[in-house]
């Protein structure tokens, strides 16, 4: 899959879709890996909101030393999890849980990666990209995501789709971490720290997928174009179950 491609996808998928926002590639990027030097330098600030940015067409780095977030810098293998937040009693400090043990133990299941394995991360819109990105982000509505997730589900021969979430750290652990080290699609309706610091909206998801497979999910998104989405999205049998309400009203005068 060549630069070209990716682009071009990117753009297939804003197009088949009808997005309302650019997909989002990430890369992971190890020491001595050079950034662009396009792409702009965030400081203090959280991975959702580079991912809020990239998806309005910004081309951004995220270094360990910039990001805002502690549980996100942690989950990215940047700096350890502070105490507070390991021992659960974080969370009753945001009112997200009541008792810290259930707070402990979200923590406790969250994938990481290694610590001192990668040194930023490069996020960028994908029909802009100037690199092949490690795992693909898309934040939009529900309905949106779901045919790409049925185009994934084809992809894998129609295995059913296992999501994975705490409802804490969606951005970071649960549609890029989980893609990227379980190579599969991951799926969530986001989180408190996300909702907090973007502008995501009430009626807007997320999921993630690793770049390997993209190719096939075009392809039957493609195929989906040709009938199913446009055939759903016309409601046709909610006008029939109309209809014969009407119908009935009708005959009932």
């Amino acid at each position: 899959m060549t630069i070209k491609e990716v682009q071009k996808i990117g753009q297939e998928i804003i197009s088949i879709l009808e997005l309302h926002s650019s997909p989002i590639g990430v890369r992971f990027l190890k020491k001595g890996e050079k950034a662009p030097v396009d792409a702009e330098i965030l400081e203090k600030h959280r991975y959702c909101q580079a991912l809020m940015k990239a998806r309005k067409g910004e081309n951004v780095i995220l270094t360990g030393e910039e990001i805002s977030c502690p549980a996100a810098a942690s989950a990215f293998g940047f700096r350890l999890l502070p105490e507070k937040l390991e021992s659960g009693k974080g969370l009753i400090g945001f009112g997200i849980v009541s008792d810290p043990e259930v707070g402990k133990e979200m923590f406790k299941g969250m994938p990481r990666l290694e610590s001192g394995q990668f040194q930023s991360l490069h996020i960028y819109p994908l029909e802009k990209a100037e690199y092949i990105p490690d795992i693909v982000i898309l934040e939009d509505d529900p309905e949106k995501l779901m045919w790409i997730a049925l185009a994934y589900l084809h992809a894998v021969g129609g295995e059913r789709i296992q999501s994975s979430t705490a409802i804490l750290q969606a951005t970071c652990v649960d549609i890029s971490i989980i893609p990227f080290l379980s190579q599969r699609l991951n799926f969530v309706f986001g989180c408190y720290g996300c909702r907090d610091a973007t502008d995501l909206g009430e009626n807007e998801a997320m999921l993630g997928f690793p770049v390997s497979s993209l190719p096939k999910i075009i392809e039957h998104l493609k195929y989906l174009s040709k009938k199913a989405i446009p055939r759903s999205r016309s409601k046709g049998a909610l006008s029939l179950l109309k209809g014969k309400d009407t119908g009935i009203k009708g005959c009932s005068d």
